[in-house]
């Protein structure tokens, strides 16, 4: 793991305790909901070890739909459930290995500046539990198989802008890490870390 990546590990703990000292003071709230829509962009950001990365693998972008559903806890703080599901192509350079299906829910604990204004920006911090499934990968003839799941920390930034009494529009972005190990004829194959960026915008209404 890299020094970003450990500095990024080590601040959520700090973040969530920044949150919690927040909402000691905070007005309770009547548990409102939130529930968005977006379309989201998912640019892998991809480092490969052993032969993976000696074959300069890669993973592609895609655009898919996302849905995430916001619970107030407090007028300030919210818990934010994540779900979206995207397919990648993973190539080398002797051309393209094949698709694979991503899952990464995510649970994020959120402040909120501004709470009651109709320009929302917001931060979050929080985890990801990655399946892989439906996988297609191979190199030549042989099946590549591939570890199912990991878990990773997650972050976020994003801003609501009210249009209506409970209607807003949304921009978003997040960073997830996720990996997954290698494996073909029994070999080892090396690491795949994805850590995609996620850019999404959308609409979204509040219950």
């Amino acid at each position: 793991m890299n020094k970003i990546n450990k500095h990024l590990l080590l601040a959520i703990p700090l973040v969530f305790t920044i949150l919690f000292i927040t909402t000691l003071s905070a007005q309770a709230d009547q548990g409102d909901i939130l529930a968005r829509v977006r379309a989201i962009s998912i640019q892998p950001d991809v480092s490969a070890g052993g032969t993976l990365g000696t074959l300069g693998t890669g993973v592609k972008n895609a655009v898919v739909p996302e849905l995430d559903f916001v619970y107030m806890v407090r007028p300030n703080i919210g818990l934010d459930l994540i779900l979206a599901t995207s397919r990648h192509q993973v190539t080398s350079n002797a051309g393209t290995l094949g698709g694979v299906n991503v899952l990464p829910p995510t649970l994020l604990l959120q402040y909120y500046f501004n709470a009651a204004g109709k320009i929302r920006p917001y931060v979050g911090a929080g985890l990801n539990y990655t399946l892989f499934y439906n996988n297609g990968l191979h190199a030549g003839d042989t099946p590549v198989s591939i570890k199912n799941s990991s878990f990773g920390p997650a972050i976020q930034a994003g801003v609501d802008v009210q249009v209506a009494h409970n209607l807003f529009v949304n921009a978003d972005i997040k960073k997830i890490w996720m990996r997954t190990d290698a494996y073909a004829g029994g070999a080892s194959l090396g690491s795949l870390k994805i850590d995609p960026l996620i850019v999404g915008i959308g609409v979204g209404m509040r219950f």
